[in-house]
């Protein structure tokens, strides 16, 4: 199946992500259908025509019509939901994610799956500080990068079904990488930085920061805002990935602090002269 318009699109977990999706396929002239458990979710969702039909608990005939499948679950989640209700996928249907980790989900999802219907991760590096289908935006996808994240049990068709839904959505660069190399880059990008912004927040507990504060601050600590039922899910499953870039990370900063206390004016200059040239390459066009 190709991403084909009014086509049945059935969304699991109905959240930031899962509704951000929901309002670009519907716009793009996709019947969508999402679960969720949250009642007030699902009546907001259809209340604002963000989906066609909602559910808080399995619809079977809305599974059984299901052309494809997004989950926008957390990862022990949606392992548990594929086991407990697979026997109602169409045979041939395609299926991805969201999920911020996937070593720890991709193989343990293929293996249990049905030789009949394929999945085939993927990872929008796009999101909010904020959560829940009422803030979602399909906007956020445009200039966003979006990884296709395959396995060796994947065929061709389904990488490609992959990343034309990321071109769908708006996404600017499409990338592949392997369970492996997603897992080893994320935990650098984007649980590091999570990890960085919280550490920041709580190493000071002046309440009265928010008064002196530049744009820097506020920049660097944008992302402290944080669900923590999430996030501490994904640092355990990326664990050690995660503490390796948090050992790379503490040593870049001892040796920064040891240049500051030899009084190394030219050692944290060329720091900066790095760091400015690497940065540079986000503003590439």
């Amino acid at each position: 199946m190709e991403w084909i318009s009014k086509s049945n699109i059935l969304i699991v977990g109905l959240g930031l992500m899962g509704g951000s999706y929901a309002r670009g396929l519907k716009r793009l002239g996709f019947h969508v259908s999402a679960i969720d458990t949250d009642a007030a979710s699902i009546e907001y969702a259809l209340s604002e025509h963000i989906i066609d039909r909602g559910f808080t608990q399995v619809d079977e005939e809305t599974v059984r019509q299901a052309d494809a499948i997004i989950f926008a679950l957390y990862p022990g989640v949606f392992l548990q939901w594929i086991r407990e209700y697979q026997h109602l996928f169409k045979p041939g249907l395609r299926m991805t994610d969201v999920t911020g980790v996937k070593r720890c989900v991709v193989y343990d999802v293929q293996a249990a799956l049905r030789p009949d219907v394929e999945f085939i991760a993927a990872h929008p590096m796009a999101g909010r500080e904020v959560y829940g289908v009422q803030n979602s935006d399909d906007r956020i996808f445009r200039d966003a990068n979006y990884i296709v994240v395959p396995t060796g049990k994947n065929t061709a068709g389904a990488i490609g079904w992959c990343a034309g839904l990321g071109k769908l959505l708006g996404f600017r660069h499409i990338a592949v990488l392997s369970p492996e190399e997603h897992d080893d880059m994320i935990g650098f990008v984007s649980q590091l930085t999570h990890c960085i912004a919280v550490s920041l927040m709580t190493c000071s507990d002046n309440t009265h920061l928010a008064e002196y504060t530049g744009d820097s601050f506020r920049d660097l600590t944008r992302i402290a805002r944080i669900n923590e039922t999430m996030w501490c899910e994904l640092f355990l499953r990326n664990r050690e990935p995660l503490l390796r870039q948090m050992d790379g990370f503490l040593r870049e900063l001892t040796a920064f602090r040891e240049m500051l206390a030899a009084g190394d004016a030219e050692g944290m200059k060329e720091k900066m002269r790095l760091s400015t040239q690497r940065r540079a390459m986000f503003d590439k066009k």
